[in-house]
């Protein structure tokens, strides 16, 4: 799989991953996980996959922790 499409499934995990969280705060993972992709989005050039990479590491850790049943809300 390509740097990008690591990317991509991060990000749709991500999603996936808020949709298991209660109604009322739903909205708050997606709006954190949208602005963490978007401000990461700009700040690194496409060009440097060792920071590319280190940062989906990141990514799945975060994942990891945030997607666990017991945390039910992120700010």
């Amino acid at each position: 799989m390509t740097i990008r499409g690591s990317i991509f499934s991060l990000y749709r995990r991500c999603l996936r991953a808020a949709r298991t969280k209660p109604a009322e705060t739903r909205p708050n993972f997606e709006r954190v996980i949208r602005n963490e992709f978007r401000k990461n989005q700009h700040a690194v050039s496409r060009k440097d996959f060792g920071t590319i990479e280190y940062m989906l590491r990141m990514g799945e850790r975060k994942l990891e922790t945030y997607g666990a049943g017991s945390v039910r809300d992120i700010h």
